[in-house]
């Protein structure tokens, strides 16, 4: 009986933290189309500031819309609130919105949010593709080139984490170049995983992540990348995966924010993120497409 444990153990040791298991169960299921990167460097589409300052943008926009709701986080960043009281009056003089009026800010949506400061809205709907499912089209607006159009939401495990039961039949796991992974399932144990790393990292007022992203209505509306389609030789790729390490600087009261969280709190390096990226201009009414699978040849 010991030599069977340890046996098992030694088996378990050397696969416990490997992808095997979902290829394995989704290889077979679908065609799966491989983008080949020869070096790190090439794999970005835009530069890292302008992933950033698109972020920043965007989140700025979203934590304004919602600033009647950040009055504890505000309360301890005296200088950025006055950052942003700034910022509120202008957006207000531009929407002719009177602050002194009894009805107060007007609040948007998050869809509306983000076309008020991109230009576009993406959701999730009913994939074009026969037996596809779930897609992500441009609901509104249009997308110029080399935008980025959505985020891959998931808890982020770095090389050698625990990720066996989270990844059995699970089409969600993206593999960044480096070999970490991001699970970007909704559902099930990955889901849980998920919420428990998010309030695990949450600092008094300050969420370090986004959790709405788990439901149907997520406050960060870009971060439906995980719903993406695989291109087919009917339908061209129009976006690609881009990672992108959230820098120190980030400011902490946007990262609530963020569709991401580190599975291990003690690890100590930059938040890996990805975002997709426009390959051409995407009109109102398209469905977005990419390409799973990434190749460092």
């Amino acid at each position: 009986a010991a030599a069977m444990l340890r046996e098992l153990r030694r088996r378990w040791g050397s696969y416990k933290y490997r992808f095997v298991p979902w290829l394995a169960l989704n290889l077979r299921r679908q065609r799966r189309t491989v983008r080949y990167v020869p070096e790190s460097s090439q794999d970005k589409i835009i530069a890292d500031e302008d992933v950033f300052e698109t972020l920043l943008k965007t989140f700025k926009a979203l934590f304004i819309n919602d600033f009647s709701r950040q009055a504890d986080i505000l309360a301890l960043l005296p200088e950025v609130k006055c950052q942003y009281i700034e910022l509120l009056t202008v957006e207000q003089k531009q929407s002719k919105v009177n602050s002194c009026n009894h009805q107060g800010q007007h609040v948007f949506s998050p869809e509306e949010v983000l076309f008020n400061t991109l230009g576009f809205t993406v959701s999730r709907d009913r994939s074009s593709l026969v037996s596809a499912g779930t897609g992500v089209f441009v609901t509104k607006g249009f997308v110029p080139k080399g935008m980025v159009v959505s985020m891959y939401p998931g808890t982020v495990y770095r090389k050698h984490e625990p990720i066996l039961f989270q990844s059995l039949g699970n089409p969600f796991i993206f593999r960044c170049i480096d070999g970490v992974l991001i699970d970007g399932n909704d559902k099930g144990l990955s889901r849980s995983v998920y919420r428990s790393c998010s309030r695990r990292d949450q600092l008094g007022p300050f969420q370090m992540s986004d959790e709405s992203w788990l439901t149907a209505a997520p406050q960060n509306p870009l971060a439906v990348g995980q719903y993406v389609n695989n291109c087919s030789h009917e339908k061209a790729a129009n976006v690609c995966y881009q990672e992108f390490d959230v820098p120190e600087h980030f400011p902490v009261e946007l990262k609530q924010y963020l569709p991401n969280i580190v599975y291990s709190h003690d690890v100590e390096s930059h938040l890996r993120c990805v975002v997709l990226v426009t390959l051409r201009d995407i009109k109102q009414g398209e469905e977005l497409f990419s390409n799973y699978y990434t190749v460092v040849s």
